[in-house]
């Protein structure tokens, strides 16, 4: 499983659906096979970063560098986990496992606060300064009940960011 030239068989579609969560139908990763297949353009049986970037979507996303370590070199059943994230079945507690880790730039479990405000600069440019970044996230951190110099673990990420009003509706175009 893994090059072009292979095709999936009924227990490798069943084997990555227990992968993902059962997140994905079917047909839908046969479809992500297929687009899987197009991106490993030596068909080495995983993506590296340069193909990823081969993608419009994901080459002009800010958070791009970011996403690059997280998906550099991942083989066809970590590379629909990855996007199962993105699908409307998942839980939000998933999509804000995965915002989590794009947070945690240096993968040590904790979120600082120039950590988030690293994140803010990317997502905003020069749209917003530096003074106005930290007193958005303070003010957010405060109602919160942290301070900016909390370290933030994936719970208290999750306190944070699970409520009703937020909405978490990225999704991956499977065709």
């Amino acid at each position: 499983m893994g090059n072009a030239s292979s095709m999936l068989t009924q227990y490798d579609i069943e084997d990555v659906q227990d992968h993902c969560d059962h997140l994905f139908a079917q047909q839908e990763i046969v479809s992500l096979y297929q687009r899987f297949c197009q991106l490993d353009r030596n068909s080495k049986g995983f993506i590296s970063a340069d193909e990823f970037l081969s993608v419009p979507e994901f080459a002009m996303n800010p958070l791009s560098q970011r996403l690059l370590k997280m998906v550099d070199g991942l083989n066809f059943k970590d590379f629909v986990a990855f996007l199962s994230t993105f699908s409307a079945k998942a839980s939000v507690a998933q999509k804000i496992e995965l915002i989590f880790k794009v947070y945690d730039s240096d993968c040590n479990g904790k979120v600082t606060f120039d950590d988030i405000m690293e994140v803010l600069r990317d997502l905003t440019g020069s749209f917003i300064s530096d003074k106005q970044r930290e007193e958005v996230l303070s003010q957010v951190l405060h109602e919160a009940g942290y301070t900016r110099d909390s370290l933030l673990l994936l719970n208290d990420f999750i306190k944070i960011m699970d409520h009703p009003g937020l909405k978490m509706e990225v999704e991956v175009p499977i065709d």
